[in-house]
């Protein structure tokens, strides 16, 4: 199991997300706050639609469940998934701990 917790610090969330691969498939959760993603708070994502940034089923929920185009929850979905599918290595992301957004 993958989790990740995202500080949406501009709109005052924290979301935790977790994500297990059963079959071929991600099932992903999202505790959140927020209404909007409490829409898409349980998701089974095709391994296979995790290729293209736009047309994927995590970005159509989104889209759906009105999701700003800065949302970091979407973004964080997939990390999770790019993760539990293999795609992205669980060692190196828990070594570096965090990526970020700073402005400057």
């Amino acid at each position: 199991m993958t989790e990740v917790k995202v500080n949406s610090k501009i709109c005052g969330f924290t979301h935790i997300i977790r994500g297990k691969m059963n079959g071929q498939n991600i099932i992903v959760d999202i505790d959140t706050p927020c209404e909007k993603i409490k829409e898409i708070s349980h998701l089974e994502v095709p391994m296979m639609e995790l290729f293209d940034i736009k047309e994927n089923i995590v970005m159509q929920k989104a889209r759906e469940a009105r999701c700003t185009s800065t949302c970091l929850v979407p973004c964080a979905v997939m990390h999770v998934c790019f993760i539990e599918a293999g795609f992205m290595s669980g060692t190196l992301t828990k070594k570096m701990g965090s990526i970020s957004i700073d402005f400057l």
